[in-house]
């Protein structure tokens, strides 16, 4: 994939560049927001433009592709470009778009790098960019195809009516929602999601993704934790009611319950017990056998959503154990379930599958408790709300 000439020169350069992403990713978005201000406004994320979080995404993408290839120069990292084409295409990244982030991408690492940008540099990195990029525009062209079902690839959002709302807890709300077209609904997999467009009261239209909670006939259900400061959840919360219309994109994530007939632990911290709400619901429903152990971390009772659902879904299922851990629980309380997950505590059957949810340091913890278990990091899968500061893990 990447030219030997090519390969050299990112080794050499490499640790430069990277030393210098953020800087690099900052000046790169400050450029194209100037030049293209409806980027911010109606397709990227500004509350993760605001506390920076996109941007050390980017520039943890960039520095793993990197590295990626020069440890083998034949390989794609596949699972890396499939994360970040299923969030490309749930928000509507089209082709045309990465010409524009090339350009104002190379003209940030001129304006940082200055002279050590020779022609030999400039033209390694841009070998690296266009087979990232183009790599990702193959990817995502196939996932429209799929989502579209048959509809028009180019324009994946669909009006949906809210058929009713639930509160879940004090700050998590569920919305049931069914096509407004008269189509059916979209195929979707136990532990994806689906992004939500909404007109704020400044005109501007922003996107969030939501974890598929489960559903029913006809019809989706995604839950929305009201955020601090967090202007869309907070929006949907206030103005989102029964009967009003909503855009959503086609289901989309790149991780999602596998068939099969292995064990399977389900971790989640907070609200990112959605994904797994929704993995649990496909079990029952489906009648499996297969054994099944959810861990779920929060602060109280009264703060874990979905808390019945997961009682009532686990004595659905004939193999199916629950753990939950409180960090100030109210009234008595296990001492041994008491405090942040600890999977010393549970057994972990040989040869499970994992799935993780939830905030970084969670997914750090739990990663590595389930690896000393003795779980190949190969069968140890995540999600995290947001970009991903964990790419290349």
């Amino acid at each position: 994939m990447l030219s030997a000439k090519s390969a050299e020169v990112v080794e050499a350069t490499l640790p430069v560049v990277g030393a210098a992403i953020g800087d690099i990713t900052s000046r790169f978005y400050d450029r194209l927001f100037a030049t293209h201000p409806d980027l911010l406004r109606d397709l990227f994320n500004r509350g993760n433009q605001a506390n920076g979080t996109q941007r050390q995404a980017l520039a943890g993408s960039i520095a793993a592709f990197a590295s990626a290839l020069l440890a083998d120069p034949d390989q794609r990292p596949d699972a890396m470009l499939a994360r970040i084409a299923h969030k490309h295409v749930s928000v509507g990244i089209a082709d045309d778009q990465y010409q524009v982030v090339h350009e104002h991408l190379f003209a940030a690492i001129v304006e940082v790098l200055g002279e050590a940008v020779t022609p030999d540099v400039a033209a390694a990195w841009d070998e690296v960019y266009w087979l990232m990029a183009n790599a990702l525009m193959a990817v995502e062209a196939r996932l429209r195809v799929e989502a579209a079902a048959g509809g028009d690839p180019a324009d994946l959002w669909r009006p949906y009516t809210v058929v009713t709302r639930y509160q879940e807890t004090e700050t998590v709300t569920s919305y049931l929602v069914r096509p407004a077209d008269g189509r059916p609904v979209p195929a979707s997999r136990p532990g994806q999601y689906v992004s939500v467009r909404t007109e704020l009261p400044d005109g501007a239209h922003q996107i969030r993704q939501y974890s598929l909670s489960g559903g029913a006939d006809g019809a989706l259900r995604f839950s929305v934790k009201r955020e601090p400061g967090g202007e869309v959840s907070g929006h949907l919360h206030d103005h989102l009611a029964t009967g009003d219309t909503v855009e959503l994109a086609p289901p989309l994530g790149d991780v999602f319950l596998a068939e099969g007939d292995g064990p399977v632990l389900l971790a989640s911290a907070g609200i990112g017990n959605t994904p797994m709400i929704a993995m649990l619901d496909h079990l029952a429903t489906t009648g499996s056998t297969r054994q099944v152990v959810s861990v779920h971390g929060d602060r109280d009772q009264l703060s874990h959503a979905f808390r019945a659902d997961l009682e009532q879904l686990t004595a659905k299922l004939p193999n199916a154990t629950a753990h939950v851990f409180y960090e100030q629980p109210l009234g008595e309380w296990p001492a041994d379930r008491t405090g942040l997950v600890d999977l010393s505590t549970v057994t972990v059957p040989a040869g499970t599958t994992a799935y993780l949810c939830g905030p970084l340091p969670f997914l750090r913890a739990v990663r590595g408790q389930l690896l000393e278990a003795g779980v190949p990091a190969r069968d140890i899968h995540y999600e995290v709300f947001g970009p991903d500061l964990w790419l290349g893990v």
